[in-house]
């Protein structure tokens, strides 16, 4: 993996070891990623930007970062499917780390020992591609949706450096989250999901639309990291379920109660920050020996995601032992 960072001046936002601080250096992308140099344009202040309310304009910026920074030199997703911001999903796989270092003194273990479990990967699979080469972890990455699984298949077979770390299992049971893609035999040290946040699509529609109405207000007169984050595409299983986030998150931890001595860690992503007291309550009725919120800033953004173990401190190291 290329550790030399392609930005400019760092800004004190994203997590300390996250790779993509500061302005992105175009010049450099470009020379990873030819075939981002015809969507390069300069802003009003004379520097070198994209369209970001241009999807394949940002699908681009994304193969470019995963062919810079990590050694990723196939990646290609299906028309409609979402397409995920690089900075903001790597955030989420360095607090982790951190999550786990609290059982190995400290430090942030690596290796293919440490297995995690991607509720939901899609057809970009970015979490556990992400994973695999700041961390050489393994990873199970789980889809409903058989194009995306068939997908993300094939970006893990088609580059060798994470073809031995990743593999995806397809979820035939809609009515399940975790239940059947954990394994009598599975082990993880964590779970993590971007869960659906809208609870219809007619929800995800006006919130997009919304994103899109205060992007082009400023589209291209500053590199803010807000706007990276912006999901251009996603189906509706990737966009919205029935209730919503608070719905879907509450059904991950009723199934995570009969796993509780398979998996170290639980984690899930919580776009509203109303939905952390009900699921912290049910987490305590359902016996969870620790829960934890972790916050995490990406640009004038604030997202969180939420972290629960069955495990005591005790267990949580011999699971590693």
């Amino acid at each position: 993996m290329n550790t030399e960072k392609a930005q400019k001046t760092a800004k004190p936002t994203l997590h300390p070891r996250n790779l993509h601080q500061g302005q992105y250096d175009f010049v450099s992308l470009m020379k990873a990623c030819p075939e981002l140099q015809p969507h390069v344009i300069t802003n009003p202040r004379g520097e070198l930007s994209i369209n970001f309310s241009d999807p394949q304009s940002v699908l681009l910026l994304n193969k470019a970062l995963l062919a810079y920074f990590y050694d990723i030199t196939f990646w290609q997703i299906p028309e409609g499917y979402l397409c995920p911001p690089i900075p903001g999903r790597v955030d989420y796989l360095h607090y982790i780390g951190d999550l786990l270092s609290e059982s190995f003194q400290g430090e942030v273990p690596t290796g293919s020992k440490i297995k995690g479990l991607d509720i939901g990967c899609g057809a970009n699979c970015i979490y556990p591609i992400l994973g695999s080469r700041s961390y050489d972890w393994s990873f199970i990455g789980a889809d409903i949706d058989s194009l995306a699984v068939k997908t993300a298949s094939l970006l893990v077979k088609a580059n060798h450096n994470i073809s031995k770390k990743i593999s995806i299992r397809q979820q035939k049971n809609k009515q399940h989250i975790l239940t059947g893609m954990v394994k009598p035999s599975d082990r993880f040290a964590f779970t993590l999901c971007n869960p659906p946040f809208h609870a219809s699509m007619e929800a995800a529609a006006a919130g997009s639309q919304l994103k899109q109405k205060n992007l082009s207000k400023k589209a291209v007169n500053t590199l803010d990291k807000a706007k990276s984050e912006l999901n251009f595409a996603g189906k509706a299983h990737e966009l919205s379920c029935a209730g919503g986030e608070i719905a879907f998150v509450k059904q991950m931890v009723t199934e995570s109660a009969t796993l509780q001595e398979q998996v170290c860690w639980f984690t899930c992503l919580l776009s509203k920050g109303e939905n952390v007291a009900p699921i912290k309550k049910l987490l305590k009725q359902c016996g969870a020996d620790q829960v934890k919120v972790v916050e995490m800033a990406q640009g004038h953004k604030i997202s969180r995601f939420i972290a629960w173990s069955f495990l005591s401190e005790q267990k949580r190291l011999a699971f590693f032992g």
